[in-house]
């Protein structure tokens, strides 16, 4: 728990619920009521186990807030609790609720014991494949699925890894229970289009031989886009990103809208799928776009806006 300040409003609080949702609490020495809710506030804040911080506002003696924060809210009474998350007040409640409201409160905007673990197994997974280490990686975003099976993020991620460590049939088993959200979530749709590309390698007659069967058919007719999009799939399915890239762009440079525009919406997919984590930097900075991912969506932007 801290005291917030004119001095310290900014950085203790503001910036502080960018990184977790912030309680603040607005009293008073002389308010009965504000002394009830106090010990409450203070008790959640240990059951939540960090989950969200408790700071505590004297309206005697920073006035100036806490009438600005009373004014934004509409309320002349305290105590008054106003929860700050990323950086911006988004809910209050007023008076000296019993403990029951008060969890009910925190329960819409802070994240769940489950939840903040998978979000932690996430991060320790990230920081895993930072360092090379693909398979405590996959360890950590199972647990993070199996913790909380709603953290779409952590799914896509582990799917992702499982196909490109060759794990196919983990896969499959592990995006099943998402790919009905493939038609309307991209990242899912990229998943699927690459279980669709390794499916349809695998079924073809030609397993062997199929990039040179493909380049016949491509060399006889340049414009034959069912060769050119199959060779992009097996592309895909090798995991040869840039090539498949390179593939789909000489069918959009032909036809854009080829086959309800399949070309392009494999290229996005592939984007998708090869994009890594947006780099963490300071507030206001824009976090730089990976030089691979940047420069094919300049080259896709190029050809279907001619």
């Amino acid at each position: 728990m801290i005291d917030i300040t004119l001095e310290n409003f900014q950085a203790e609080l503001v910036d502080a619920s960018k990184a977790q949702p912030v309680l603040l609490d607005i009293w008073a020495e002389w308010c009965g009521p504000c002394k009830q809710l106090g010990p409450v506030l203070e008790k959640l804040e240990a059951d939540y186990g960090g989950r969200f911080a408790l700071a505590k506002l004297d309206a005697d003696k920073v006035p100036q807030l806490a009438q600005q924060l009373s004014e934004m809210f509409g309320v002349r009474s305290i105590p008054f609790c106003v929860l700050f998350d990323a950086g911006q007040p988004v809910d209050g409640f007023v008076g000296a609720l019993p403990e029951a409201e008060v969890r009910s409160f925190l329960d819409k905007h802070v994240a769940s014991a489950e939840e903040a673990e998978a979000e932690a197994a996430g991060a320790e997974a990230q920081e895993a494949l930072d360092e090379g280490d693909a398979s405590s990686a996959l360890e950590k975003l199972q647990y993070a699925v199996a913790t909380d099976p709603s953290n779409d993020d952590a799914r896509f991620d582990y799917v992702r890894l499982l196909l490109t460590q060759g794990q196919v049939d983990e896969a499959r088993a592990a995006f099943e229970p998402v790919a009905p959200k493939a038609a309307a979530v991209r990242r899912f749709d990229a998943l699927q289009r690459w279980f669709d590309a390794i499916d349809n390698v695998a079924s073809s007659a030609d397993k062997t031989g199929a990039l040179a069967g493909f380049d016949a058919k491509i060399a006889a007719n340049r414009r034959d886009f069912a060769a050119r999009f199959g060779r992009a799939q097996v592309l895909i399915a090798e995991q040869r990103w840039t090539d498949a890239l390179d593939e789909l762009l000489e069918i959009l440079m032909r036809d854009k809208s080829w086959s309800d525009e399949l070309a392009r919406k494999t290229f996005i997919a592939v984007l998708e799928i090869i994009e890594p984590p947006k780099a963490k930097v300071a507030d206001g900075q824009i976090p730089p776009e990976d030089p691979t991912v940047a420069s094919y969506r300049r080259r896709l932007s190029s050809v279907v806006l001619s």
